[in-house]
């Protein structure tokens, strides 16, 4: 069961990649269905009472001021039990269901073909691009992995009927990507394959934690995971283990914070090994794996030793978000999603490069057999024994 190797550029003509075994995607509408977010009304004190304009502008102020919730009041954009209520001042009863109906909005753009590297009864291996988010989160609602592999009509193939009961309508992802970060991406069709493989991601964290005292990484792991990228300034070690936690910390416009290497943060644990020094770009091309899957990992632990990814916009030496980011020409969700993306077509004065999740090793969640997946960013000829990785290298 060899897996198959892809290109990273998605084709508009039907065509899978070569390697590919075929690619599939719902090109996606100008605006999304809108969002519901729902509330049960608590009154605490019996002889008060809450208007629904002061429940909303209380507890939501972050989303919009005053006159925005009585705007989205007037509107009949809120119900309260079943019901439309367009007068801010009515008062709220205690078990009240409140629901706010957010308007369609038009997401940031965002690429919608995927590539299928591999396929059987229990999983799917994806070739996701850059910029396209794995999760619903923040403006990116319907724009996701998610929603393509919904869309699509699978047909479960198996002729086992316990199979078939334990089939899900449609894969679903398993770990994460960054929306920036492309390659391989692991989903379950089943029930039983995706608990076990998520508990191999799971299995993973808490080797980081056990292992945190930079002792060799562990060969008994069910589940082994590697990236290729591109960091600003020469590694001195070809091999390099990091164990430094990471954690939320204060960011302005974030309510709940952005990742960042964090004393009081959870344990992660990457090795980075030195592929190429390109001394004359003063720049290195790594290879990293990574046992835990913290939020940004592999920003934060090149830059906490001093070797940012080239042109990260974000997280600066130390693994610290730069509070006072560069423009980068990215829509304005860039902080909130923490994306890092740059276009496969350099523009002058870029370099294309993008984070790449190269290389993924596992034992298959039902035949245990050890299955791996290669995801190639294309080839060409450089001159070097990376010819594969040739789009992280600069573009002259």
């Amino acid at each position: 069961m060899a897996a198959a190797a892809a290109g990273a550029t998605p084709v508009d003509d039907g065509a899978p990649p070569p390697g590919a075994l075929y690619s599939f995607g719902t090109p996606w509408p100008e605006f999304n269905q809108g969002l519901s977010y729902s509330d049960t009304f608590r009154c605490a004190d019996a002889d008060a009472t809450t208007t629904l304009i002061e429940f909303y502008s209380t507890n939501y102020q972050s989303s919009a001021p005053l006159p925005g919730w009585i705007k989205r009041i007037r509107n009949g954009q809120i119900t309260v039990d079943g019901e439309v209520v367009t007068n801010p001042d009515m008062t709220l009863r205690h078990g009240s269901k409140l629901v706010y109906h957010r308007l369609p909005w038009k997401e940031p753009s965002a690429p919608y073909l995927l590539e299928v590297l591999y396929e059987d009864d229990d999983m799917v291996a994806l070739n996701k691009p850059s910029g396209l988010q794995v999760l619903p989160k923040g403006l990116f609602q319907q724009r996701t992995v998610l929603a393509q592999l919904q869309l699509k009509d699978w047909k479960m193939t198996t002729s086992c009927c316990s199979k078939r009961k334990d089939a899900q309508s449609h894969p679903v992802p398993v770990h994460r990507l960054g929306r920036g970060t492309s390659g391989l991406l692991l989903c379950a069709k089943t029930k039983v394959a995706k608990v076990r493989l998520a508990s191999y991601f799971a299995e993973g964290a808490i080797n980081a934690r056990n292992k945190s005292d930079n002792s060799e990484f562990g060969e008994e792991r069910k589940i082994s995971k590697f990236y290729r990228a591109l960091v600003t300034g020469i590694l001195d070690n070809d091999e390099v283990v990091i164990t430094q936690p990471i954690g939320l910390v204060h960011y302005p416009g974030v309510a709940e914070g952005l990742y960042a290497a964090c004393s009081s943060g959870k344990p992660a644990m990457s090795k980075v090994c030195v592929l190429e020094r390109l001394a004359h770009q003063n720049c290195t091309l790594v290879q990293v794996e990574i046992h835990s899957g913290r939020p940004h990992q592999i920003r934060i632990h090149l830059a906490y030793i001093g070797h940012p990814l080239v042109d990260d916009p974000l997280y600066g030496i130390g693994g610290h978000p730069k509070f006072e980011p560069e423009s980068t020409g990215t829509d304005s969700s860039f902080a909130y999603d923490g994306g890092y993306e740059r276009p496969l077509q350099p523009v002058p004065g870029d370099c294309g490069y993008h984070l790449h999740a190269h290389w993924l090793v596992i034992f298959h969640p039902t035949t245990n057999k050890v299955i791996k997946y290669l995801s190639h960013l294309g080839q060409c000829s450089t001159g070097n024994e990376f010819t594969e990785y040739a789009l992280l290298l600069p573009i002259v």
